[in-house]
């Protein structure tokens, strides 16, 4: 695929992920009104999803709130959720309708919300118009890249799909002829996460890919001879 649109891509992705900033420490109080509204919970890839509404009303269970059809089918613990509320000073709960908690999440960044489910794994809750951005931002990064090292040599090409591979990551494939080191690399996975692009290989290998002000993706940490990934 092209690389159109990459040029606006990555600034966006930049500002919703990279630029994101620290939860902030805030009262029980402050953090129930600005959770009202639409939010999205999904799996750490966004894989799976479900907009959940959190509402400011009161019900015997707790605080009400509207979770979209799909939701036990994307998400199936979901089917338990009744209500939701604000417990201690930062944890977001959504229970079931006795009051027990069926998540809990706590702000890692600015608006970006985790949750532990135990033997499922983390899920996230983060605004909905945010996630749709940023999953916009994610769709574009589809496609061919070059691997190039600092001097603008290409030593591989390689292709990021949006098949999934398991739960949290995506299928990504080399092209022939690579430079040997990433070829015995042989990265099979891909996926964005916390402002980084992260290839893993087979073995449990995994090289880590920052943006930078140039919208491209620099092997972190950064060397002499930089490893660069542009978008063909």
């Amino acid at each position: 695929m092209s690389g159109r649109g990459s040029g606006i891509v990555l600034p966006a992705l930049l500002a919703l992920v990279v630029g994101a900033t620290p939860a902030r420490s805030q009262d029980a109080a402050t953090l129930k009104k600005e959770m009202i509204g639409q939010w999205e919970l999904s799996t750490t890839e966004r894989g799976k999803t479900c907009v959940v509404t959190l509402k400011a009303d009161s019900s015997p269970q707790g605080l009400k709130l509207e979770l979209e059809p799909g939701c036990a089918a994307a998400l199936p613990f979901t089917k338990d959720i009744a209500a939701w509320n604000i417990k201690g000073l930062d944890i977001v709960r959504l229970q079931d309708a006795a009051g027990q908690p069926v998540i809990d999440f706590t702000e890692v960044e600015s608006g970006i919300f985790e949750g532990l489910r135990q033997g499922e794994g983390i899920y996230i809750l983060q605004n909905l118009a945010a996630a749709r951005a940023l999953a916009k931002s994610m769709d574009q990064m589809i496609g061919d890249w070059s691997m190039v090292r600092g001097k603008g040599v290409v030593i591989c090409g390689l292709t990021l799909t949006n098949t999934e591979a398991d739960q949290d990551n995506f299928q990504v494939f080399l092209k022939p002829k690579c430079d040997p080191a990433v070829a015995a690399f042989a990265p099979t996975q891909w996926r964005l996460e916390r402002g980084q692009m992260i290839l893993m290989s087979a073995k449990g290998d995994v090289w880590h890919f920052e943006a930078d002000d140039n919208a491209q993706w620099r092997r972190v940490p950064d060397s002499a001879d930089p490893l660069i990934m542009l978008r063909q």
